[in-house]
């Protein structure tokens, strides 16, 4: 995305509150220039302020993600009085095949409901609009972008693509140590690993870190962006590939 167009498609959403819109631009898988067009369906007690710190998750509204607990550990344990929390998940009413996905969300408005209005101010539920999955990414990608620091504080995961998308931008990621997101985060050095994802202080201490020391944030960054470079782009499995058929189909040598 080109920088300015990442407020304007966090404008059109309902994100922020900004006249920008009409820079709302990004690029189809075709080559093509379209607009971002349609609306997020928002819990929000205000626009988010500009300049604010920003910590993000994207993921499904799914248990397994623990959105209820992302809320939570941001509201009840995080020590920065001045960022945001955007948690963004799809728009419930355009994916048929999750029927559990409308219950986490009340369950997750029930959370922030309850938070004391300070806290429920800082936290913004975000739903996106499922109509244009080129367009629903190119909201994600503006969001990613807009965040200093991005959380998938998973209980359970495979490959963590938001996880990889996230690292691609330079930005530091705090995760637990499950699944695959083990093998994509160097603990300390391209991410921060959090033993048990359910520990949500220990969470919120990584991203607090990050929070508070942007020069350590953008070092971790940059190294995420390299590990994605070197071991989790198609262009290098697909060399990988190709060396192994090399060498099956070479003849043996004496």
């Amino acid at each position: 995305l080109e920088p300015d167009a990442i407020p304007s498609i966090l404008a059109v959403a309902g994100i922020v509150d900004t006249d920008h819109s009409n820079r709302a631009l990004f690029r189809r898988f075709d080559g093509s220039q379209a607009r971002v067009c349609r609306h997020a369906e928002i819990d929000q007690d205000a626009p988010l302020p500009e300049g604010a710190p920003v910590v993000s998750q994207v993921s499904r509204w799914d248990r397994l993600k623990d959105p209820v607990g992302v809320v939570r550990c941001f509201a009840e344990h995080s020590r920065s009085d001045q960022a945001h929390l955007l948690l963004v998940g799809p728009s419930v009413a355009d994916v048929a095949d999750d029927p559990e996905g409308a219950e986490v969300l009340a369950e997750v408005r029930e959370c922030r409901q309850a938070l004391p209005p300070d806290q429920r101010s800082q936290v913004h539920l975000v739903s996106l609009p499922m109509d244009d999955v080129e367009e629903n990414a190119a909201m994600v990608n503006a969001i990613q972008r807009r965040s200093d620091v991005i959380l998938q504080k998973s209980l359970a995961e495979g490959f963590g693509l938001t996880v990889a998308e996230a690292m691609w931008k330079a930005k530091p990621v705090v995760a637990g140590r499950v699944g695959g997101i083990q093998d994509q985060i160097e603990d300390g050095v391209s991410g921060a690993l959090v033993d048990d994802p359910a520990d949500l202080e220990a969470v919120a201490r990584a991203m607090d870190a990050f929070l508070a020391d942007p020069d350590e944030a953008a070092r971790v960054g940059a190294a995420a962006r390299e590990r994605v470079l070197e071991h989790f782009l198609g262009t290098r499995h697909l060399v990988q590939y190709m060396q192994l058929l090399e060498g099956m189909l070479a003849p043996e040598r004496a």
